[in-house]
């Protein structure tokens, strides 16, 4: 029997670790494997791309680049809103804070208060970064009917939102 490989509509559980261009370690499965359906833009397309192909127990070393991670980064995303919309509470410099916009629910960092304006970053806070994985395949799996029709996998204990 061949080897099952990481294709379209596979579910595939992997390690991985990131690490930013200077080799800051950014994120860790730290021996918890993630599961991914492949295809379905459950994970940036610069990893997924990548992985195409891979058998489990392959180990691979991937560079994304921004375009194909969590994109550049947008000056345009950098905006100020007056510190009245934050009900009287003073934000603090870090916070994520979720507003409402017409495309809908966005996350934003608070970046600085100037005045009586709160100055804050829309970007994700990976935009515009090469990321570094080190990754692991520890296994494939066809996903079921359920998992294909909902573009994600549920996992050993059915389905979570």
């Amino acid at each position: 029997m061949a080897a099952e490989l990481v294709t379209v509509n596979k579910v595939v559980k992997m390690n991985y670790t990131l690490t930013d261009a200077s080799g800051t370690l950014l994120d860790s499965s730290q021996d918890e494997p993630m599961e991914y359906l492949q295809g379905h833009q459950n994970i940036i397309p610069g990893l997924e791309n990548a992985l195409e192909g891979l058998k489990a127990g392959d180990k691979k070393q991937v560079t994304v680049q921004p375009e194909q991670g969590y994109g550049v980064h947008n000056p345009e995303l950098i905006f100020g809103l007056p510190i009245e919309q934050f009900g009287g509470e003073v934000p603090q410099a870090g916070m994520v804070v979720q507003l409402q916009s017409e495309e809908g629910v966005m996350m934003a960092t608070i970046v600085k208060q100037e005045g009586q304006e709160v100055i804050l970053d829309a970007n994700h806070p990976l935009a515009g970064q090469v990321l570094n994985f080190d990754v692991e395949i520890v296994g494939i799996r066809e996903a079921s009917a359920e998992e294909l029709s909902h573009g994600h996998p549920h996992g050993p204990h059915g389905h979570h939102h």
